[in-house]
């Protein structure tokens, strides 16, 4: 190597040569391993060689020690009968670098190695969604900027004195004879016990491939995305620059760089994520076989958050029954894993979850979301979690109005206008700034149903107590003129309406790329009208309490604000479930999602805790 901080050379080759290669033998797992060395080879060994002379000794050494490695992993492969053909092939490569063969012959020599050995072992080398290089800006900015530099050039805040430095994300030499996804499989690796980590714990699967898009950006030029015919996925994915170059010509390796930086968005349909999911599945029960178990969990976690779960919404619109039978076979699935089940059972679950996975996938279909659909599961998303929302907010809106305390409704005003600040900024956040990941999603989802759950129990229970005239205008003057009693309500707005929006930002994000942009009209009709439903809902509550006597109206609006609360309880230990914060116990109970009725031991024990809690207040008020 000419450059000493090269991206793979650092970052892989010292993690690679102290793993133990005993450990890598039980599993396929040193197939990719096995590939990262070869892309080494085929990247760094050419600028080390010049006219049969070794012009970079140290580095000249370093290929050859890699190739040393090489030979141990593909020994202690898992038996195949390709595995003694590709024994002979990495000897070859040994021999050809030890003869000081030409740059570009062992380059392309490790390159067919690693295709022979990609399908040998069933390495998948292109990825399952369509990589955003949008979603990988702010991963670049997050967890890689620090050491190479907001342009890539090494020259973060963190590499003073780190040795070797981090690479030149910009040296365009390297990085065509670098496939995609050889940079997405380094991100994946990291180096143990040097400054370069893992980020197979910190990134899915997806956010890697994003990661690598935006990373193979710095040495492509973007205006040449449009200048020839479109390569599919697969070839962006596996193929380098110059391989085009070598068969089809500079303009046509210009456009693949271009390309492989920005690939072609296609439309997010249903088709695209149910295979995804059923793609990780089947690496969740490879990892399971080869022993690793925390693996096994955290890949079904993330195939139902980056997959199911992102038709949820369009699946409940066609058969309700078939999203749930899907979702209960991936829990349980999942829960196996947990359980450390029999491998047999284990592949039973998940037999069973796929066979599911299928039928939804023939509702759905294979492209965009009809025009039917689209309005109907716009309409449905917005009316189903603002209801929630408004009736909180009516609720308190209604009583404070009737009991003339316009200060308190301008604190609860600006309560849900601060929710809706959030929602957005939260958004916003998402998209441009930080990536969020499906567990986090879920999570930030449940803590906030949970809280909103006991903020809503503590209104309709301080309702039902101050339900009689006497006891209201007691409160009136001691608590509610002064800013405590305003507070309070004003953080029950924020977070009643910041849950809900929440879930709509996400529910609509995904509604918008599974529609298409012929679906799109659709969707914005459908929330539409569901925002006119719920103002008019909003309107007759409003209007209709106004004219009950104070008793019964706190009677009601109590009662209400409880069932809400047990609803809250039930959708935030369901959310923490599918963040896999903890496991799922099917019950034999009866389901009803609007009511955030699930069977399911967790959620129903926390929904009766919830009604024991009403039950001991209520009966501590009388």
């Amino acid at each position: 190597m000419t450059a000493p901080f090269r991206f793979l050379a650092w970052l892989l080759l010292p993690g690679l040569m102290s793993c133990s290669l005993n450990l890598l033998a039980a599993t396929a797992e040193g197939a990719p391993q096995a590939l990262h060395l070869l892309d080494y080879v085929s990247a760094d060994y050419p600028p080390t060689v010049a006219s049969g002379e070794v012009v970079d000794p140290s580095h000249y050494r370093e290929q050859v020690e890699a190739i040393g490695a090489l030979q141990g992993l593909v020994a202690q492969l898992p038996q195949k009968p390709e595995r003694a053909e590709l024994a002979t092939g990495v000897d070859q490569l040994l021999a050809a670098v030890s003869t000081r063969a030409e740059g570009a012959t062992v380059a392309r020599q490790a390159r067919q190695l690693g295709a022979r050995l990609a399908v040998a072992y069933e390495v998948s080398q292109a990825p399952a969604i369509t990589p955003d290089p949008a979603r990988g800006a702010p991963l670049f900015a997050q967890h890689c900027s620090v050491c190479h530099g907001a342009t890539g050039a090494g020259d973060g805040p963190a590499a003073l004195g780190m040795e070797p430095a981090p690479g030149d994300l910009r040296d365009a030499a390297r990085f065509d004879r670098l496939s995609l996804y050889a940079i997405y499989n380094t991100l994946g690796l990291g180096i143990e016990g040097s400054d370069m980590p893992s980020f197979a714990d910190q990134l899915d699967d997806r956010q890697r491939w994003d990661l690598a898009t935006y990373l193979a950006g710095f040495t492509a030029d973007p205006a040449a995305v449009r200048s020839g015919p479109p390569f599919n996925l697969a070839d962006l994915a596996r193929q380098t620059p110059n391989e085009v170059l070598a068969t089809s010509g500079p303009a046509a390796a210009a456009t693949f760089r271009a390309q492989r930086a920005q690939p072609p968005q296609v439309t997010r349909g249903p088709a695209q994520l149910l295979e995804y999911t059923a793609t990780t599945l089947d690496k969740s029960i490879a990892a399971f076989r080869n022993g690793d178990h925390e693996q096994a969990y955290d890949l079904s976690v993330a195939a139902y958050l980056e997959g199911f779960e992102l038709v949820e919404s369009s699946l409940d619109n066609v058969d309700a029954n078939v999203r749930k039978d899907t979702e209960k076979a991936l829990m349980a699935y999942r829960q196996s894993l947990q359980d450390g089940l029999p491998l047999e059972q284990v592949q039973q679950r998940l037999d069973v979850a796929k066979g599911k996975l299928g039928q939804s996938a023939d509702l759905l279909g294979s492209d965009g979301l009809s025009w039917s659909l689209s309005y109907i599961s716009g309409l449905l998303i917005l009316l189903r979690e603002g209801l929630e929302a408004i009736l909180v907010l009516a609720a308190i809106l209604a009583f404070l109005r009737n009991t003339g305390q316009q200060s308190a409704v301008r604190s609860v005003n600006v309560g849900w206008g601060l929710a809706l600040l959030a929602g957005l900024a939260t958004w916003a956040l998402a998209a441009y700034v930080i990536d969020v990941s499906g567990a986090q999603r879920e999570l930030l989802e449940g803590c906030t149903a949970l809280f909103a759950s006991v903020m809503v129990l503590w209104l309709g229970v301080w309702m039902h107590n101050r339900r009689h005239a006497a006891a209201w205008q007691d409160y009136i003057k001691s608590s509610l003129v002064g800013g405590g009693g305003r507070f309070g309500f004003a953080l029950l707005a924020f977070f009643s309406v910041y849950r809900e929006l929440f879930e709509v930002i996400l529910f609509y994000e995904t509604l918008w790329l599974q529609a298409g942009p012929a679906g799109h009209n659709a969707v914005l009709a459908g929330g539409a009208t569901a925002l006119v439903l719920l103002v008019g809902l909003a309107w007759v509550i409003l209007r209709g309490s106004a004219r009950l006597p104070l008793a019964l109206f706190f009677g009601i609006n109590a009662a209400l604000l409880c069932a809400l609360s047990v609803v809250f309880a039930g959708h935030g230990v369901k959310a923490l479930q599918e963040a896999g914060v903890f496991g799922t116990r099917p019950v034999a109970f009866f389901e009803f999602d609007w009511l955030g009725i699930h069977a399911d031991a967790y959620s129903l024990s926390a929904q009766a805790v919830a009604i024991l809690a009403i039950v001991v207040l209520y009966r501590r008020s009388r």
